[in-house]
């Protein structure tokens, strides 16, 4: 069958019921049932939305990571959005795959969410608008994208208004001006009902309000009816094998419960999205290969780069200058590249920059010296083997996997073994055996690059002895469990070896039984084992704060890179607090007190607390930047890239000013059940109506040059709502630059609470040095409206509206009113 031939109705005309019933539910993880008879192949998916991981969690063919939703979306730009998708296009084709599980636009309501990261904003608008850009890229190469998580993830809800103006509009955007072809339900109830058995959800306002017509799949064990969710319209269950169709369908007909129509619905819209599988040219069950070129590694660089957002240069330090003979960079973010939060967006990097291997890199061009000292660690967990192991001469370890239960006297001393049934090399220390593996031995030889005394750590899936050189070093055969692993997991078990040498190696082994696989602390599935192995030489936590110092003091300038991590920030928990781990916030203010010429970098998905930042003169936020995060941050700390990234979310001076706050996670009031308090008044919205000065406000962010605004002018709004917005903007400077010029609108008058105001438009704006340029945002009736309950509609209310231009959502530059003649109200998009 060619590309153009696939024939939904007479595919469907073909299959039998039973047939039909086992298209409802999924192939395993990652694919849909075939029907070869009716000439119904199996469609492949994989996990975003930063990177294209494919068909495997352990040792899958390496793909590019790109900047986390939090720095894509802080770019501001349209464009590199559709880029990126376009790239993640190139990477789903390579690894035949036909539908990427993302993007991710649940708004960001609080800094604790464990998720965070992988959304794009605190605001609906650029959200959506982001999100649709992405969609577009990811579309135009024939790859469906699956936009998630609809809606109000993880949480239970109250109130429609603002899930229509909030929660539910970032959606709407991305439909209306995407079109994604698949998308997928959130496992929350939303106001008692869970999503993917909601009706008002998925039929009334999905289907018939918006007109949409993809595909609806669940999230991974995320369906909890049977005959409840297929007539509210959920096509497809994720993953397989099914738990609430196959029989459960036969019994629900046979009780007519279900009707023959409510199956054929369902399997049309799956059979619609394999048409499209078809018209793609991507191959069903295809080989999985990767994607590196030039071109792409350009791109990543210049996202990398573009997700960076300047906060502070208030002594004009940065760019650096090529006087700059002496730098030492610092801490705990420096040496390990951290390019992705934790969860479903981890993947294998087909390579990876560090901050320190990028900084020393542009170091070298201008003849710089680069000095490298750790100052502090995270403390929660110890930094992967990975840059220094090695096996067989080749870089990474040897995994050996046995279908037998292995003795106890095998688990527990270093005694040989029979032979393995197969092995594996692998790059990592971490492995998450998700993939149907069993009893494994893992061994490698660590070689450190510091004399010292090492302290080892391990969290593994199973039970089993960590050996080093032979010798028992950890013992996790009763290991109490904990988080690791989606919580499948043991505790993070440690053990210290002594004396070890510089460029002297050891031998690391670790024997564990996956025999008995775990599931534990609610985790929506189970895994045949898991390793995770760190380890780092053991300093006095002020021994090593004074080394930073020392080495600080003696150098020009100091790069202080702190944050989260991967392990920190990660699908399956939300974080404790806003606070940095460990020492890290007493390493950056013994820093700043020892050279007046530090820089602090944080890298972070979401908002932390940063009780030194008065004395930071100089400092940058770098998300989480993808492959090329060392390059990227490199670009603008060495002026190469004038960053011109604007924050997407607002970042709180303490947890108690977030809008969630008390909630939200651990400090909600009701046990089981979080309120949606603030309403419509998320991100911003609440910090204006409150009167609340953030640390740094939505939509701020520092350039290396100036920029002026002028001559704003409003054409009269039409009686469809249309209108637009025109303003000049100049480069005041003597870099060339970009400018993200931000819309936003208030309604004074209005029957009901709004915010003060709310961004509805924005636009991008190179210029070079001395350059002036006009530019126009056109507007409609969705940047003047409100969602009225009563009405059950959208209402734009006649009446004076203000429209203000602004660099940041505190710091408006220029204001006209405008005034709509006639109210309009509207339902769907």
């Amino acid at each position: 069958m060619t590309a153009n031939e696939f024939d939904v109705d007479a595919a469907l005309a073909k299959l039998a019921l039973p047939q039909k019933i086992k298209l409802l539910a999924g192939l395993g993880w990652w694919h849909t049932h075939s029907v070869p008879e009716a000439g119904v192949p199996s469609m492949r998916m994989s996990d975003g939305p930063n990177g294209v991981r494919g068909t495997q969690f352990f040792n899958g063919v390496p793909s590019s990571c790109f900047p986390a939703s939090t720095g894509l979306g802080s770019s501001f730009d349209i464009d590199l959005a559709r880029e990126v998708g376009g790239a993640l296009a190139d990477e789903c084709r390579a690894k035949s795959c036909h539908i990427l599980l993302g993007p991710t636009v649940n708004t960001q309501r609080s800094p604790l969410g464990g998720r965070s990261f992988e959304s794009f904003s605190e605001d609906p608008h650029l959200n959506g608008t982001i999100a649709a850009a992405y969609i577009n890229g990811l579309q135009a190469k024939g790859v469906a994208a699956t936009i998630k998580h609809y809606v109000a993830n993880d949480q239970e809800f109250e109130r429609f208004r603002a899930l229509r103006e909030i929660y539910l509009k970032p959606f709407q955007i991305a439909i209306r001006d995407s079109n994604p072809w698949a998308l997928m339900t959130s496992y929350n109830r939303v106001n008692g009902l869970h999503v993917s058995e909601n009706p008002w959800l998925l039929q009334d306002i999905l289907r018939k309000e918006w007109g949409y017509e993809g595909m609806l799949m669940s999230d991974w064990i995320g369906v909890y009816s049977t005959s409840e969710s297929i007539k509210a319209g959920l096509d497809l269950e994720m993953p397989g094998p099914t738990v609430m169709r196959g029989n459960a369908i036969q019994r629900a007909l046979a009780g007519e419960k279900l009707l023959p129509g409510d199956i054929d619905a369902r399997v049309r819209k799956i059979l619609e999205l394999v048409k499209r599988a078809h018209a793609s040219g991507i191959p069903f069950d295809g080989p999985e290969q990767g994607v590196d070129t030039p071109e792409l590694r350009s791109l990543l660089r210049r996202a990398a780069a573009d997700a960076v957002v300047l906060l502070k240069n208030d002594k004009g330090i940065l760019p650096l200058k090529d006087s700059t003979k002496t730098i030492t960079v610092i801490g705990p973010n420096a040496k390990q590249a951290f390019t992705s939060g934790g969860g479903s967006a981890r993947l294998l990097e087909t390579y990876q920059v560090s901050p320190l291997e990028g900084i020393t890199s542009a170091a070298n061009a201008i003849g710089a010296e680069v000095k490298y000292a750790v100052g502090a660690h995270t403390h929660n967990f110890l930094p992967l083997l990975d840059p220094y192991i090695s096996y067989d001469g080749k870089k990474g370890a040897l995994v050996e996997f046995w279908n037998d239960p292995p003795s106890a006297e095998w688990l527990e001393k270093s005694t040989e073994g029979k032979d393995a049934v197969w092995s594996t090399p692998t790059l990592s220390s971490s492995c998450f055996l998700m993939d149907g593996i069993d009893d494994t031995k893992y061994t490698t030889i660590f070689t450190p690059d510091e004399d010292g005394d090492y302290e080892f750590d391990v969290s593994i899936a199973g039970k089993g002895t960590l050996f080093v050189d032979g010798k028992p070093v950890i013992d996790l055969m009763n290991a109490p469990l904990g988080g690791a692993f989606f919580g499948l997991g043991t505790e993070d078990m440690r053990g210290v070896v002594r004396g070890l040498k510089a460029g002297q190696s050891v031998a690391i082994e670790m024997r564990m039984s996956n025999a008995s696989f775990m599931s534990a602390g609610g985790a929506p599935f189970s895994t045949r084992g898991g390793i995770r192995l760190g380890a780092v030489r053991l300093v006095d936590a002020d021994e090593a704060i004074a080394q930073a110092v020392s080495l600080a003091k003696e150098s020009d300038v100091a790069i202080v890179v702190i944050g989260l991590t991967h392990e920190l920030e990660s699908e399956g928990f939300d974080r404790p607090d806003m606070s940095l781990p460990g020492l890290t916030n007493k390493l950056a203010s013994e820093v700043l007190k020892a050279n007046s010429n530090t820089i602090i970098v944080n890298q972070s998905g979401s908002p932390v607390e940063m009780p030194w930042v008065d004395n930071a003169h100089t400092l940058l936020q770098a998300f989480y930047g993808g492959n090329e995060l060392g390059n990227g941050l490199a670009d603008v700390l060495f002026g190469k890239v004038n960053p011109s990234g604007k924050l997407a979310l607002t970042f709180p001076k303490r947890l108690e000013d977030n809008p969630t706050y008390p909630s939200y996670g651990p400090h909600g009031e009701s046990p089981g059940k979080i309120l949606y308090g603030e309403g419509i008044f998320v991100g911003y919205r609440n910090y204006d109506k409150k009167r609340i000065e953030p640390l740094f406000p939505f939509g701020y962010g520092l350039s290396y040059t100036t920029f002026s605004y002028s001559d704003l002018s409003i054409t009269p709004i039409s009686s469809e709502g249309k209108f637009g917005v025109s303003f000049s903007i100049s480069n005041t400077g003597k870099v060339d630059g970009r400018e993200v010029a931000q819309i936003y609108v208030s309604d004074p008058e209005s029957a009901l609470p709004r915010p003060i105001r709310e961004l509805k438009g924005f636009a991008k704006v190179a210029l070079k040095a001395g350059e002036s340029k006009r530019v126009t945002v056109n507007l409609d009736r969705e940047a003047l409206g409100y969602f009225n309950e009563r009405l059950g509609s959208w209402i734009a209310e006649k009446g004076v509206f203000e429209v203000a231009v602004a660099a940041s959502s505190r710091d408006v530059k220029l204001t006209k009113k405008v005034e709509l003649e006639k109210t309009i109200t509207w339902v769907g998009l």
